[in-house]
């Protein structure tokens, strides 16, 4: 019995590496982790093998004869039945412009060579977990087709808690503080309730949405799942091309969530979610990114995430500054309102953070 169980439990990791060495290393760490890896020499014979078998993950190389690994990776997602698998390249972080491509293509993380089997083990542990939640989210909705009325409470939950073993998944990759994600969660709550009786926001906001964007919050950093733990955690000032790819977080983020949302109808929730995911890095003046969007044209749950967790980053400690007490938070803050924040949330939030964790 335990035996069948851990046969279940092992993933299948195609390697796709016409380098040898590479290719053994690879194998050795993914044996190592109790899963069985399948090995390629190019990508024509990974073709046949995707073909005979269907991998949860594929590490694939970029540079390899007959056809390279921007070639198959376009291949993979052009497919309807191969489009979800992960795909992982491996790149020297030498030229970010392998890592860029990759990413546009479709491909969800990228290994730096030489490898570092602790690192190359955390990559794989992060996204056979990202694959699981979204297999389960799935099946999630497949059954909420087959019984809506009778089980909307049951599922309602579950979905809950699949969605924040994904936040779970973004946090140990981006090395936050345990508590980031609750502190956020319960701060954007406070602060919606306490604009919910402003006159400025009071028409905008009904008890769902203060409901909705607690739940959703936490999914803004959700991205980070496929941003290098190594840059995350740099306590040196990053390059153009690593804070190039650091900002992808928002627009990878927002992706995750729109594919879920293509797979069921979770409206409010998702909607607000990706919403978040994709704007709360955009500031009140235009200047922010991804997209330089300014004012109203920001929705307006970035906006109070965007103010809640800069409050919460600067009151926690980071790998490369300790923390700030409030008042020196605030002052910041106020500074920035009416560049980076809208002013007329910071004020409320001025008045209302001894409620605030």
């Amino acid at each position: 019995m335990e035996q069948e169980k851990k046969k279940k439990e092992a993933a299948q990791i195609l390697v796709v590496d016409d380098t040898a060495n590479n290719r053994f290393a690879l194998r050795d760490i993914i044996q190592e982790m109790g899963h069985q890896p399948v090995l390629a020499e190019n990508g024509v014979q990974a073709l046949k093998i995707v073909g005979r078998l269907h991998p949860q993950l594929i590490i694939l190389d970029v540079a390899m004869p007959e056809m390279d690994g921007h070639e198959f990776c376009k291949l993979m997602k052009e497919n309807a039945n191969t489009k979800d698998i992960p795909i992982i390249f491996i790149s020297a972080f030498d030229d970010p412009s392998d890592v860029v491509e990759g990413f546009n293509l479709g491909g969800a993380d990228y290994i730096t060579k030489p490898f570092i089997p602790e690192v190359v083990k955390a990559r794989l542990k992060l996204h056979l977990k990202l694959r699981e939640a979204n297999n389960d989210l799935m099946e999630v909705n497949r059954l909420l087709q087959r019984s809506v009325s009778k089980k909307l409470q049951q599922l309602e939950i579950e979905k809950k808690n699949i969605l924040y073993a994904l936040i779970r998944v973004a946090r140990e990759n981006a090395c936050y503080d345990e508590n980031h994600m609750e502190r956020l969660s319960y701060n954007c709550r406070i602060l919606t309730e306490a604009m919910q009786l402003s006159a400025e926001f009071g028409h905008l906001i009904s008890d769902n949405y203060i409901d909705t964007i607690e739940m959703a919050a936490p999914l803004c950093d959700l991205g980070n799942v496929a941003i290098p733990t190594e840059l995350l955690q740099k306590k040196e000032s990053l390059q153009p091309e690593e804070l190039t790819t650091i900002r992808k977080h928002t627009t990878i983020g927002a992706k995750i969530l729109e594919d879920i949302s293509d797979m069921g109808d979770y409206n409010d929730f998702l909607q607000l979610s990706i919403d978040i995911a994709h704007y709360h890095h955009e500031n009140w003046d235009g200047s922010g990114y991804p997209c330089g969007k300014k004012e109203t044209e920001i929705p307006l749950a970035a906006q109070i995430v965007s103010v809640v967790s800069a409050y919460c980053a600067m009151t926690e400690e980071r790998v490369y500054r300790g923390r700030y007490n409030i008042e020196e938070t605030l002052t910041i803050m106020e500074a920035d309102a009416g560049t980076k924040f809208n002013p007329e949330i910071f004020q409320i939030l001025q008045k209302i953070y001894r409620q605030l964790h």
